[in-house]
């Protein structure tokens, strides 16, 4: 009978306030309805913030008093409004929960000052009644005001604070799927340290509880923010975003596999499926799906080329009004993945003719480094080069070691170093840094400038030097290649050819910084001669002494593997395509051996007539040019 009472009197109370002279009021006195309720959002009070169940959004809706005060909580247009509800006598914890939650909403989404909510005392009188019959608070309304309380920077070490703490861990059995991953989803956002418990009993129930996933949002979300905390947990988000792969939309399969990429989790079923779902839907993509997708790809080193196509095709238009951000972090994508785009190339060289003072050394850099690792010629390439050299001119000194190594490397692919390049390079100050230094990021380097050094003797004739001296180029060799079927197999078949080992060199480290997979010596009618007998000038260290006879040639047979073309092409890719000039400007005839003629043969005897054709063919245009 009494409670009953209460309700009535609490009842008629709400009627006075809204009668009263409050925003609210005049709402009701002039007509209109109140306004909807807010988007769902971390913050917003509704059951649609976090996917309530059923039951919860029954509960919400149900009760005059309920409705009167949930109406006026969102009709509030301040905080001010918030505040004096906290007057209302009989205010239920649960009510106070919400003036909460819609407090910490208003105060984000007005950009408001949280710490002078926080230090008003109608504030804490809301937190003390909330706090005074937690228990009675209803489970999303609960998870609702701690998010919000977090939001609003409450201290953590507050009696308030961690009593809302226990008992979301006290009640997370009780929890929906979808309040959990909202929970989750907020507090693996959090910069602070406090909710790191919370967080991990949050975790543990989602792996345990995992079979009761469903939904694309929330299995997005989950991927996306919470996947990297547990491995556990991604590999079920995986399997689950898997089975909903055709449902995703295009905006939803950037997401996945942007948190893909930068999880490091390569996991080829899942990207597969969002790839051909992807081509199915046939439509426009926006410039940040596109983008965020080719990196996605570049950085898992996930190949698709259909999806590549689509990118570039789509891509192309776009470059213009692309940023230099944007057209750096996209062609260093189609970079890794070796792929080339013709058309999407030429817009980009012209992209930064046209934006020449636009583009800052470093954005400049990535397109001449992602050009020559495709080994791409721009169409007006005299035209872009004469721009990158004004550009870089006066710039080299302000480079980082790495950045201009591999920037003068670039342009020796490219074949566009001038001599101020090479000396910049090749100085003894220069690569002095290096010594005594065995990290793999030195030896990269090491082996980088044998290379610059190999283009200066052998490609810049104007260039005077200084170079290389011995005892750096043999610190430099190039570290030898894991074995793999197609060095074996043309090994074995080049040992038949030839009638023994001895009369041929096998893996020969050079001082130009590249390897050799095989040398011979041949005379005029294609005889293969005792190799060690003679001087060679190439070698980090001489073994014979003798000087070719009339004659005779100097054969290197390069063996092409298949990471060594572009993608889906049969165009060496920069760093080779240099490999086999140096090779060939050092006096050697060149004998290519690329893995797609050389593996389709599957006898021996096939094997060894492939070679002799091919270096009969090779001296055969030798002669001709």
């Amino acid at each position: 009978m009494a409670a009953r009472l209460v309700g009535r009197c609490c009842w008629r109370h709400l009627a006075a306030i809204s009668c009263g002279p409050g925003p609210a009021s005049r709402l009701r006195a002039s007509g209109r309805p109140p306004p909807p309720p807010p988007r769902a959002s971390l913050h917003a009070p509704g059951p649609a913030a976090d996917g309530a169940s059923a039951k919860e959004r029954l509960e919400e809706g149900g009760g005059a008093e309920h409705r009167a005060l949930r109406e006026l909580v969102e009709a509030a247009a301040g905080p001010r409004e918030l505040l004096e509800l906290s007057e209302v006598p009989g205010l239920s914890s649960n009510q106070a929960s919400l003036v909460i939650s819609r407090l910490s909403w208003l105060a984000a989404e007005q950009k408001l000052e949280a710490q002078s909510i926080l230090q008003d005392h109608r504030f804490r009188q809301l937190v003390g009644v909330m706090d005074s019959q937690i228990s009675q608070v209803w489970n999303n309304t609960l998870v609702n005001a701690l998010k919000s309380l977090y939001s609003l920077g409450m201290q953590s070490s507050s009696r308030e604070m961690q009593s809302v703490e226990h008992e979301v861990l006290w009640r997370l059995r009780r929890l929906t799927f979808r309040q959990l991953a909202s929970l989750a989803e907020f507090l693996a956002t959090r910069p602070e340290k406090e909710s790191s418990k919370l967080l991990s009993e949050v975790i543990r129930k989602l792996e345990l509880r995992w079979t009761e996933l469903e939904g694309t949002r929330t299995v997005v979300a989950l991927i996306s923010k919470v996947g990297h905390i547990s491995p556990a947990l991604m590999d079920h988000l995986e399997d689950k975003a898997l089975e909903l792969a055709e449902q995703f939309s295009p905006e939803d399969i950037r997401k996945i596999t942007l948190a893909l990429a930068y999880q490091n989790r390569r996991c080829v079923p899942l990207l597969r499926a969002l790839s051909y779902h992807l081509l199915q839907k046939h439509v426009e993509l926006s410039l940040g799906t596109l983008t965020d997708l080719i990196f996605a790809y570049g950085k898992l080193n996930f190949h698709q080329p259909q999806v590549f196509q689509k990118i570039a095709a789509d891509l192309h238009p776009h470059v213009a009004t692309m940023t230099p951000v944007e057209v750096t972090r996209c062609i260093r994508s189609f970079a890794l993945l070796k792929w080339l785009s013709l058309p999407l190339f030429e817009a980009i060289a012209q992209y930064a003719l046209d934006n020449a003072k636009q583009l800052s050394v470093a954005h400049l850099c990535s397109i001449i480094l992602s050009f020559a690792r495709l080994n791409f010629q721009p169409s007006g390439s005299e035209d872009f080069f004469n721009m990158v050299h004004e550009e870089l001119r006066g710039q080299l000194g302000s480079l980082e070691p790495q950045l201009l190594t591999d920037l003068v490397w670039s342009l020796c692919v490219l074949q566009q170093a001038k001599p101020h390049y090479l000396q910049r390079v090749l100085a003894p100050d220069f690569h002095a840094r290096l010594q005594g230094d065995p990290s793999p990021k030195a030896q990269t380097l090491r082996v980088k400038l044998a290379h610059i050094n190999a283009a200066a003797k052998l490609e810049s004739p104007e260039y005077q030097g200084p170079f290389l001296p011995a005892d750096v180029l043999g610190a430099a060799g190039p570290p030898g290649d894991r074995a793999s079927q197609l060095q074996g197999s043309l090994r074995e078949a080049l040992a038949g050819v030839l009638g023994g080992q001895d009369k041929g060199r096998f893996d020969v480290p050079t001082v130009y910084g590249w390897r050799i997979d095989a040398e011979v010596v041949v005379n005029g009618e294609n005889k293969p001669l005792p190799v060690k007998d003679f001087a060679a000038p190439h070698l980090l260290h001489a073994e014979g002494t003798k000087p070719l006879p009339p004659g005779a040639r100097r054969v290197a047979f390069l063996r092409w593997e298949f990471p060594n073309f572009s993608n889906r092409s049969k165009d060496l890719l920069g760093r080779y395509a240099m490999a086999r000039r140096h090779i060939q400007a050092a006096g050697f005839l060149v004998v290519d051996v690329p893995h797609y003629e050389f593996l389709e043969l599957k006898l021996e005897r096939q094997r060894a007539a492939y070679l002799r054709d091919k270096l009969s063919k090779a001296v055969a245009k030798e002669l001709a040019s």
